[in-house]
């Protein structure tokens, strides 16, 4: 395994393989979502949800995602505010902007976890982005009595505007509108995530862009992808590395900066906060 420790001389071997590339693979993980100020804990938490902390004891957002809420009315107050604030709100630090400037005249394309719609707001090309694990802004069937999702932005509107006492009017609670059954968030958790027609077209324009860069110089850059999922981005992109002589493997991951002896010679391990490189650069 390869680690730094020191950084600037790596950050300056990315600026020169950005440069270079023919093509730039970026897979992001929570990691850049955290560095653009998408926090779930401290500061956020408290601005947010200190009334459900102070009634129901969770400590962050994550927890709060989990409890074991009595009422469906109780648990959609609770994420119809998350959504709101994780997804709808404008709160990245420019992070995602400096990344857009970065790569916006380069042939690139995004495979990412993250759920919050980032890369859109930031202005990257939507043909462009591979959300593999859902999105905050959609509702799909929990059943799911079919394979379809649905914008949510106008009912959590009502969901935050009409709730009381953290609960909101039982007629605001979410049901599939072919067999009644509740809604659900359109996150991977489970083998009732939807992968709807957008997801699989994502998909595709995916593996046409890999199969149409392969043996080309191409840098594999992962961003803030940690252990929860390592077989959508962080073992496909090293697996892709070894097996294309002229690919460069960058990982930029404060803490978890590193990449396995077979693609070391070949591969850049930053060891930092992703806002401050990506400023540097």
């Amino acid at each position: 395994m390869k680690f730094t420790s020191g950084c600037s001389a790596e950050i300056e071997r990315l600026k020169s393989e950005l440069k270079t590339a023919e093509a730039v693979v970026i897979g992001a993980g929570a990691g850049l979502s955290t560095a653009a100020g998408f926090t779930y804990s401290g500061e956020r938490f408290e601005k947010y949800f200190s009334d459900f902390e102070e009634k129901f004891g969770f400590h962050d957002m994550y927890s709060g995602g989990f409890f074991p809420f009595e009422t469906p009315e109780e648990m959609w107050a609770y994420w119809s505010r998350f959504i709101w604030c994780n997804r709808y709100t404008d709160v990245d630090n420019g992070t995602y902007k400096m990344l857009f400037e970065i790569v916006k005249n380069k042939n690139y394309f995004v495979i990412t976890t993250n759920v919050d719609h980032q890369f859109q707001k930031a202005g990257f090309d939507k043909s462009k982005l591979f959300y593999t694990q859902g999105d905050y802004g959609l509702f799909q069937c929990s059943e799911p009595c079919h394979k379809a999702t649905y914008d949510n932005e106008e009912i959590v509107k009502d969901m935050l505007e009409f709730q009381e006492n953290l609960r909101i009017p039982t007629e605001l609670v979410p049901k599939c509108p072919r067999c009644g059954k509740p809604m659900t968030m359109n996150l991977r958790s489970d083998d009732n995530f939807v992968e709807d027609d957008g997801w699989h077209a994502a998909a595709r324009r995916y593996e046409d862009f890999l199969r149409k860069i392969g043996g080309r110089r191409v840098l594999f850059l992962e961003l803030g992808v940690g252990y929860n999922t390592p077989v959508i981005i962080k073992y496909p992109f090293w697996k892709m590395t070894a097996e294309n002589p002229n690919a460069v493997y960058a990982c930029v991951n404060f803490g978890e900066a590193f990449a396995p002896d077979e693609i070391a010679a070949r591969s850049i391990c930053i060891n930092a906060d992703i806002r401050e490189v990506l400023e540097k650069i």
